[in-house]
């Protein structure tokens, strides 16, 4: 073998390492980590089910914000709770009705009877009172009659009818007050019948089970939230109208006072 062949044959032995070396850092180069590998396939496996779970979260959302999903998510407490409700805006509406000023007495009726009174005409006196559907009307019309005899039993017996209207009208407002202190007990009853289906549920191996618990634990918190909706306000309104009632009360009493003090007034101007 020649030189010259020799040295063709070491130039190619040369460059055959050369070229092996730069395809295998190519490949290399393009080759995925073990690490990239398990990226891909964890994300080609977990996007479908985040997006899922988000369609899923996404339409619970919606169905929860509505009042039928918040029913239905409250369990069996949300049905006395509801009547709780209406019975409470009926008992608003109802005891602010019966507890206006109207109602008890009206300034012309106590002049036209004080007038008659005065005059000594007590039937005129009934008449007057009598003319207005009021709780003084129906309080102090029979007492009225015995005011010719007696001063003292015409006044006991205005004081008797008084207390018993007053209790026909205050027994709206105390069931005010009993759905004020209903409502939260409900409420918590709930709470307890919820934390009771959450535990049987971890029992049962739903730990791992995240929306096993999401209906349990949703009805122990919208139960109670439900009940110091009702409750809250509704021992506000029983407040109110306790004192609108106690209001009238006294201003109607003085009223029948005054009718009735009418006689002695006129009695003590003709003996002046």
């Amino acid at each position: 073998m020649t030189m010259k062949n020799r040295q063709n044959l070491n130039s190619r032995t040369e460059f055959t390492p050369r070229v092996e070396s730069t395809l295998t850092r190519s490949e290399l180069r393009h080759t995925p980590s073990p690490a990239s590998r398990l990226g891909i396939y964890l994300c080609a496996i977990l996007l479908p089910a985040i997006a899922q779970a988000q369609d899923t979260a996404e339409a619970v959302a919606d169905d929860s914000l509505s009042l039928w999903g918040l029913i239905q998510q409250g369990g069996w407490a949300m049905y006395p709770l509801g009547a709780c409700s209406l019975a409470m805006f009926f008992l608003i509406f109802y005891s602010w009705k019966e507890t206006g000023r109207g109602k008890f007495f009206t300034s012309a009726q106590v002049d036209a009877a004080s007038r008659a009174i005065a005059a000594r005409d007590f039937i005129q006196g009934q008449t007057a009172i009598n003319e207005t559907n009021t709780l003084l009307g129906r309080a102090l019309a029979p007492a009225l009659a015995k005011l010719s005899v007696s001063h003292e039993k015409a006044e006991n017996l205005f004081i008797e009818n008084l207390e018993a209207e007053e209790n026909s009208v205050s027994q709206w407002v105390t069931y005010l007050n009993v759905v004020a202190s209903v409502a939260p007990m409900i409420g918590l009853l709930g709470t307890v019948s919820g934390m009771i289906s959450a535990f049987q549920t971890i029992g049962r191996g739903g730990m791992g089970r995240p929306e096993l618990l999401a209906g349990d634990i949703g009805e122990a918190l919208i139960t109670t939230a439900t009940g110091l909706v009702i409750g809250i306000p509704a021992m506000i309104a029983y407040f109110v109208l306790k004192n609108r009632l106690n209001t009238a009360m006294i201003a109607t009493a003085q009223a029948g006072s005054e009718v009735l003090d009418a006689k002695e007034a006129k009695a003590y101007t003709s003996s002046s």
